[in-house]
């Protein structure tokens, strides 16, 4: 076991208001974080006091409102930057990770030419998959998918052997969402780079790991807010200064523009340009502030800890007889644990675990390729984050030990 210090939880789950709340009489576990975190209350304050103070739009206006709200909104992009180790001008909001994965990929196949290839893996989100998929066959492309080891890992010389003089775009999960497997993004961009553009989903690995964008390699990395403390509704695209220098936007209206002419446009600079219209101004405010509330927690504390919970999950897990647990061991995941048992259905498992107060996740978690390898339709999932617990963790085994002796 992973004999990280864990962090001081209880003082940290004072700052999450919902976590005091109780369903179906039972006080709440929640371990649903892969699909969303829960916001504290220095996210929820930041937000409000948007709302109250100095609501307006940015960018527009030669008033005091709009000239607070415009300092807030370019600071939210500095904050950012800094968290992940870029400049403000390589920090482009979208509203969520999705639509940053669905950017990269247009701009990045506009100029493709039929046969060339783009690379994936099995292990991929339906955010990393899809848009791939569809501008594969809308252009001709070849989209070729990397198998996973019998753990649920990449294997690195099989990606090598893969690319081509025709391979133009590597795009890879930091994190599998179902697995938990963290990928060597630098040792991948090391292999990649001179290639082929390299875009990284990073929706599960920023939040639970110390990203610097220079040491990685990448060429684009896409991540959202919600999965890190911050709202829904935004999101980050991350790309290098002189790509985005270089390629054309993918929405186009208001803000992003320098100059209108009747026989055409000229755009506005880094990173505006790719960011049309009314932005996600209050969404980026609670963004900035829950990067601010991690980066004082430490990402590296965030990470152990992560760590240090899959780590004991797995233990205790493992003891409950007819329970399958999906992918790599600990010193190759995050904070995540997929697993079925024998005779129950995730959904079924998540409605009687619900009534314990327990939030888990059921179902095919938008990887159905990666369910198809491990032949099954779905599995259940806990994730975890700061404010959660090793006892939380007790209480989960307890609820599916529950849901066996009901089923049997």
């Amino acid at each position: 076991m992973i004999s990280a210090k864990l962090l001081n939880v209880e003082k940290i789950r004072e700052d999450f208001p919902i976590l005091n709340r109780k369903i179906h009489g039972k006080p709440l576990t929640y371990l649903d974080n892969s699909a969303t975190t829960q916001k504290p209350k220095q996210v929820i304050e930041a937000m409000k006091t948007y709302y109250e103070t100095y609501n307006a739009n940015v960018h527009r206006g030669i008033h005091k409102l709009s000239e607070e709200a415009s300092l807030a909104y370019e600071k939210a992009h500095e904050d950012v930057g800094k968290f992940i180790g870029a400049e403000k001008e390589e920090v482009v909001f979208t509203k969520n990770a999705t639509e940053s994965l669905n950017a990269a990929a247009y701009m990045l196949t506009r100029n493709l030419k039929k046969g060339d290839e783009i690379l994936i893996s099995r292990m991929e989100h339906h955010s990393n998959l899809v848009p791939w998929q569809f501008l594969a066959k809308e252009k001709g492309l070849k989209l070729k998918l990397l198998e996973l080891t019998e753990d649920g890992r990449l294997d690195l010389e099989q990606l090598e052997s893969a690319l081509t003089e025709k391979t133009k775009i590597v795009s890879l999960t930091m994190m599998s969402n179902v697995l938990g497997t963290i990928n060597p993004i630098q040792e991948i961009s090391k292999i990649v780079r001179g290639k082929a553009y390299f875009v990284v989903d990073g929706a599960q690995g920023v939040p639970q790991n110390k990203v610097d964008v220079k040491k990685l390699g990448c060429d684009f990395l896409a991540f959202s807010g919600h999965k890190m403390l911050g709202p829904t509704g935004i999101g980050v695209l991350y790309g290098k200064q002189e790509l985005l220098e270089n390629l054309d936007p993918f929405l186009f209206g208001g803000g992003m523009i320098r100059e209108v002419k009747e026989d055409g446009s000229t755009w506005d600079g880094l990173p505006w340009k790719f960011e049309a219209g009314t932005p996600n101004i209050a969404e980026a405010i609670g963004l900035s502030a829950a990067v601010a509330y991690l980066e004082k927690i430490g990402m590296e504390n965030v990470k152990e800890h992560e760590k240090a919970l899959a780590s004991y999950a797995l233990d205790v897990l493992q003891q409950i007889d007819g329970l399958k647990i999906y992918g790599p061991s600990e010193e190759h995941r995050g904070g995540v644990v997929s697993f079925n048992i024998d005779n129950i259905h995730p959904h079924d498992l998540s409605t009687i675990l619900d009534h314990e107060g327990i939030a888990i996740r059921g179902g095919h978690h938008c990887a159905m390729l990666l369910m198809d390898i491990l032949g099954v339709t779905g599995s259940s999932r806990a994730s975890f984050y700061i404010y959660n617990t090793k006892e939380e963790i007790d209480k989960l085994a307890e609820g599916i030990k529950k849901a066996k002796k009901l089923f049997s």
